[in-house]
């Protein structure tokens, strides 16, 4: 299937580099090209071992003119560029919107006009919104709690009209939360390293009892590409892991990892709308064949040890 062209957007981003990494290495004849503004958290360090495997564009996908010269002659579209920290969304939700929903629509209705076959937006456990019990299958309502997570449900329902209306072959994967190798460093696990590293505080918000499920990137990776292969038009997939981990555990962990004292940890005021738990039902994609194939503790502990050995890459934006 992959001996032809695929776009992927965003990807110098974290997941998106992660994926293109995974494509070249499980499809060798692939022809990747790569769109990305390059914004802050878009990194092209982040596709330096791999540049010339690769076609890469800098560009907006939200610019029409762009991605009408980029996307002609590409079969499959994956979308990982996105606007994507929570934080930052609260103060600056215009961003979010037009990333997250305009640039969706300008990708969507320029595949409708190409020979595009396959198209998988890429989503987030987020939509659903909090739970204090139980699981989200991928057939509950989206209940999303901050800019961020609403423009990405906005993204998503938008690309899925375009299955009925238009025909295309669009599919969605909400993953659970991603952690690994090249996540900038805003995100939790990478903001704890590296403060940890320079005997720092670590801010932990409100008691540090928030629940996120853990996936190691390359697992997401890995369902990605199978959906891709094996998905069907309006298809929304669920990619989760079984790693429920408090916050303050997270913490914790990296804390005896890097031999640092607990006394580092400082509790902070609570963010607003801070989602208490996110936690997916995955049937759907487990019947595909996928189960995820990194231990939490394990892939905390080398994702922890890639900061430690990669100091050059974050020290001059952390």
């Amino acid at each position: 299937m992959f001996d032809l062209k695929i776009l992927i957007t965003g990807g110098a981003g974290f997941i998106g580099c992660n994926f293109v990494r995974h494509m070249l290495k499980k499809h060798p004849g692939i022809d990747i090209t790569v769109l990305d503004k390059l914004t802050y958290a878009g990194r092209l360090e982040n596709l330096e071992e791999v540049k010339d495997k690769i076609k890469f564009v800098k560009g907006d996908i939200c610019d029409k003119e762009v991605v009408h010269k980029v996307l002609p002659g590409c079969e499959y579209v994956v979308n990982f560029a996105a606007e994507s920290h929570v934080d930052r969304s609260i103060t600056s939700p215009e961003d979010f919107v037009r990333t997250d929903v305009l640039g969706v629509f300008t990708l969507l209705e320029e595949a409708r006009r190409s020979d595009v076959k396959r198209f998988v937006q890429i989503s987030t456990d987020e939509v659903y919104g909090s739970t204090v019990s139980g699981s989200f299958s991928e057939t509950n309502i989206l209940d999303p709690s901050s800019p961020y997570s609403a423009s990405k449900a906005g993204g998503e329902l938008l690309a899925r009209s375009y299955v009925r209306t238009y025909g295309l072959n669009v599919m969605v994967t909400r993953s659970s939360n991603n952690y690994g190798p090249f996540q900038y460093p805003e995100k939790l696990i990478p903001v704890l390293v590296i403060k940890a590293m320079r005997n720092q505080e670590l801010p932990i918000y409100g008691k540090g009892t928030n629940v996120r499920d853990w996936l190691h990137v390359e697992d997401n990776c890995r369902a990605i590409d199978l959906v891709l292969n094996k998905g069907t038009p309006g298809d929304i997939v669920n990619i989760g892991s079984g790693n429920e981990v408090p916050n303050i555990e997270v913490a914790k962990a990296i804390l005896r990892h890097l031999k640092k004292s607990e006394s580092l940890i400082k509790y902070v005021a609570d963010r607003p709308g801070h989602d208490f738990r996110y936690s997916l039902t995955w049937d759907k994609i487990r019947m595909m064949g996928w189960k995820p194939e990194v231990k939490f503790e394990d892939g905390l502990k080398t994702t922890v040890d890639w900061y430690v050995n990669n100091e050059s890459w974050w020290n001059s934006v952390a």
